[in-house]
């Protein structure tokens, strides 16, 4: 298992973090964006009001072939895009990068509006009919059917890639998510949370797309109206903090400071590579996921649907991941400490202490560090590379941490197989309390607590709330992902099967660790988004001819 885990962590480093000046994933993601936006003419400017004239149902046709609408399109497909990644990816771009980093996910919004328009029209284009009358497309049938047989082998890798990024990121990792932050906030056992959160998928996920259209069309309008409304409260009460944070955002991003607590690199290539980053994977431009949601929609013109889809990226990035990323700026949180219990065996904790730190009377001289009145006298305790505030023994923070923190390396010196507290009467402790450096969802929850406590306490539970109701959107569509991969790999009588097997995933998701579940996930999804890009690099002359047609129709 533990080689399993290094060559995960080795494929994740190759496609996602090479080089580390500037992945190349990213780079290619980016220059196709570039290329497309320029041979299409910048297509997402100009027909924007197009998108929103189809999206209100001015085209819609129910004689037109397809399965749902395309406002139920839209919603579906944004009910995966808009999700953990709009609340945990821009807490993680501006803590990483600064407050730059969300002027890159804006740059990289625009740029994927035209990427999502690419693919989904050509999913349009390319798509087939099942024996029961319902539609499928995707990547997979543009780059058999576009590319031509000799490509057959580029689509059966997509879909490979696509039904296991589906069964993995798309689902056992959200209700992971979703488990941890129940049993966190709430202390609800996970195997209670992922029991209702799989009969919840289940009980949508098994009536197919139709029954995905109807939920995703009411529940996405819902969750972002509501988590919108409570950032802009935020905005208005901190109304004299929004230009300067606007201000802040742009001049960071070609000229980042680093934070005061050392939140921030204040290099420029690190602002720009996680705010592309976390751009790409907040919208998921490039990544074929969307173009199969999209193929179920009802119309006889791939362009219709293609305008719709540019809306998305605006909606999850420039829209809602820009709400999140003021609230997270004005109120002051992501360069400041935040009153929190904390797990010294958790990943983000990690210590630093002097030669004589180290105890000889400790089995395999483990360094041992002291604390006084709640500080440490011979190293330091960090948490997200940040020093810890003064540390308490209790909820309260009455009690400062006098005791020490025993550190037992692991046998081939990588990190630590045991953390163990104790105060100076030899008391285990589990948990300590004090002033951390948030970073994540944690970030956005002290964000919103701190934004909205002038009007009414617990203002980050709305982010709990706003995490639940995500997570289980982003399983509900990804289902009809995966099934999709199933069925062009297996055959229309794979569907069930798989989806069965889907709603299993996710109660098993809530109930164990998914630290190498989800760096795999990870792979698969870089996997998908590489097959895309080829095939969109080499269909993109049909896309210009499908577009030029298109509009020149002078009743469009």
């Amino acid at each position: 298992m533990e080689t399993f885990d290094q060559i995960i962590s080795w494929l994740v480093d190759i496609i996602w973090n090479w080089p580390e000046t500037f992945p190349a994933m990213v780079a290619i993601l980016l220059a196709f964006g570039l290329f497309i936006t320029l041979r299409l003419g910048f297509i997402q400017i100009r027909k924007f009001s197009h998108g929103l004239k189809v999206v209100t149902g001015f085209y819609d046709d129910p004689e037109d072939e397809g399965d749902i609408n395309h406002f139920q399109a839209l919603t579906t497909a944004l009910s995966a895009t808009v999700g953990i990644g709009n609340i945990a990816g821009v807490a993680l771009a501006i803590h990483y990068g600064g407050p730059g980093a969300l002027f890159w996910m804006w740059v990289t919004a625009v740029f994927g509006m035209a990427i999502k328009y690419t693919e989904v029209t050509l999913a349009q284009e390319y798509r087939g009919t099942n024996p029961d009358g319902s539609v499928s497309g995707g990547p997979m049938y543009y780059i058999e059917k576009g590319l031509g047989d000799n490509w057959k082998w580029l689509a059966v890798a997509f879909a490979i890639s696509a039904a296991i990024c589906a069964f993995l990121t798309g689902n056992a990792v959200q209700a992971n998510t979703v488990a941890d932050v129940m049993k966190t906030d709430f202390q609800i056992p996970v195997w209670i949370t992922g029991l209702v959160t799989a009969s919840l998928v289940a009980a949508v996920v098994l009536g197919g797309i139709k029954r995905i259209g109807k939920v995703t069309s009411r529940l996405v309008p819902f969750m972002g109206i509501l988590y919108v409304l409570g950032a802009l409260v935020i905005l208005l009460i901190n109304y004299q903090d929004v230009i300067p944070a606007l201000t802040a955002i742009v001049s960071n991003a070609f000229n980042p400071q680093a934070g005061a607590l050392g939140v921030g690199s204040g290099a420029i290539i690190f602002t720009l590579s996680y705010g592309v980053q976390r751009g790409l994977f907040s919208n998921e431009a490039g990544q074929g996921s969307a173009p199969i949601a999209h193929s179920a929609a009802k119309t006889d013109q791939p362009v219709r649907e293609g305008v719709v889809a540019l809306l998305e990226p605006f909606i999850d990035t420039l829209v809602i991941c820009t709400m999140t990323g003021l609230v997270i700026i004005s109120t002051g949180a992501w360069d400041m400490q935040h009153k929190s219990s904390i797990d010294p065996t958790a990943d983000i904790v990690t210590y630093t202490y002097s030669a004589e730190a180290i105890d000889g009377d400790q089995a395999d001289g483990a360094p041992v560090i002291y604390f006084e009145d709640g500080l440490p006298t011979n190293g330091e305790m960090t948490h997200y590379e940040a020093p810890v505030d003064t540390m308490y023994t209790d909820e309260s923070y009455a009690t400062p941490f006098n005791g020490r923190i025993t550190l037992t390396p692991q046998s081939n010196g990588d990190g630590y197989r045991g953390v163990t507290v104790y105060t100076n009467n030899d008391q285990q402790l589990s948990s300590l309390y004090g002033g951390v450096v948030q970073n994540g969802a944690p970030l956005t929850a002290a964000a919103f607590e701190r934004g909205l406590a002038p009007l009414i306490p617990g203002g980050g539970y709305l982010v709990t709330f706003a995490v639940l109701l995500f997570a289980i959107s982003t399983s509900i569509s990804w289902s009809y992902y995966g099934d999709r991969a199933a069925q062009y790999l297996f055959g229309f009588e794979s569907i069930f099967w798989y989806r069965l097997a889907f709603v299993g995933m996710h109660f098993f998701g809530a109930v164990v660790t998914l630290t190498t579940i989800w760096a795999f996930g990870d792979v698969m999804l870089g996997l998908m988004a590489f097959f895309n890009i080829i095939a969109l690099f080499a269909l993109s002359g049909v896309a210009y001819r499908i577009t030029k047609k298109y509009f020149e129709n002078p009743d469009v």
